[in-house]
């Protein structure tokens, strides 16, 4: 079945329509302008970073020409967990979401100073179409707020969040994008917001906590070294001292003593001392190896590009929205006048 259309007949058809078409077009570039105007700005910071390569510059060649020919697409030459790839999948972490909860905020012209929680709970603005569905939300979320009224006071819990948490969270995965770049490894932190000042802040925050939930997951091991090399250094610190105290002690309690038994125990008491030095020096050497390990594994990123605070939105340009509308008049009012005429301009033959 084969549906052919009159085109000289449907080109007089809206030639002779001139009229009802301007009316459908004014319609919609009216809508076109309400609506453009209706859709609240936002504006979008980003920060790129580069972080530290590791391994050898063979692994390294070999990574790179495989994410070229794609593949392999991960840079995990060196058998780490946390590698750039998966660093999207960190920041959209629930965990790392609602980190960024507690992080205070301010808008550009400084009337409005909070956390970034409530700026995205009950500072947002909204199209009027959207309202409706947002007053019908509370309403229903009154109706079951004994769940997170148990919960209020408590700190929060990224394993069990709130009704209203959890709501937020999600908004802050729209408004929160990390990309990686594949073949070069650079980290992209997005950030749209309502407010220039609150997207940059939350950039940088962003940026911040990754940095830092990377160098804990790098010098994890590390640390723990350090931790406990600090303990054997502080044991063999006081049994130093201790040995040098007795010793000390008995040399001038038994200075004029010339009995054997007495010259033999000093002796003994200097060797204990001079045993707790050679153990107390060692830890210590051990104990500086220790901080430069950790030093070693800290990962180090080159900060690209800095947060900065957008100057234009990142909307949709209201231009475009006025054409989109229009071209919608149109071919709605086209579809009308097919429909209306469809004896006339549509036949119908078997294939």
């Amino acid at each position: 079945m084969k549906i052919k259309i009159d085109s000289l007949g449907l080109m007089r058809a809206l030639g002779k329509d001139k009229r009802r078409m301007a009316l459908w077009l004014f319609v919609a570039a009216v809508l076109g302008i309400v609506v453009a105007f209706s859709i609240p700005r936002t504006y979008k910071s980003v920060v790129m970073l580069a972080p530290e390569t590791t391994g050898s510059s063979m692994a390294s060649s070999i990574s790179s020409l495989a994410s070229m020919v794609g593949i392999y697409g991960s840079n995990n030459m060196t058998g780490d967990a946390i590698y750039p790839e998966i660093y999207p999948e960190v920041v959209g972490a629930m965990r790392f979401r609602m980190g960024l909860f507690e992080v205070p905020v301010t808008t550009k012209d400084g009337t409005l100073k909070t956390d970034y929680y409530d700026y995205l709970k009950n500072h947002q603005r909204r199209a009027w179409w959207a309202w409706p569905a947002w007053w019908i939300g509370q309403m229903v979320q009154r109706l079951k707020a004994s769940d997170d009224a148990l919960k209020k006071g408590q700190k929060r819990n990224p394993l069990q969040p709130t009704r209203e948490e959890y709501k937020v969270a999600m908004k802050v995965s729209d408004d929160v994008v990390c990309q990686v770049d594949k073949k070069t490894s650079v980290i992209s932190i997005t950030v749209e917001a309502q407010d220039p000042m609150v997207a940059a802040t939350i950039a940088n925050a962003a940026k911040e906590r990754l940095q830092v939930f990377i160098t804990n997951y790098r010098t994890n091991k590390a640390r723990q070294d350090l931790d406990y090399m600090k303990k054997l250094f502080e044991e063999a610190r006081r049994q130093y001292v201790n040995a040098r105290q007795k010793y000390g002690g008995y040399a001038d309690a038994n200075r004029d003593l010339i009995l054997e038994s007495a010259r033999m125990r000093q002796e003994e008491l200097e060797n204990d001392m001079q045993l707790q030095y050679n153990i107390y020096t060692q830890v210590a050497q051990q104990l500086q190896m220790a901080e430069a390990k950790v030093q070693e594994k800290t990962p180090a990123f080159t900060v690209l590009q800095e947060a900065m605070v957008p100057v234009k939105h990142a909307n949709m340009p209201k231009i475009f929205i006025l054409a989109v509308f229009l071209l919608l008049g149109f071919v709605l009012r086209v579809v009308w006048i097919l429909w209306k005429k469809r004896s006339e301009l549509i036949t119908l033959s078997q294939a």
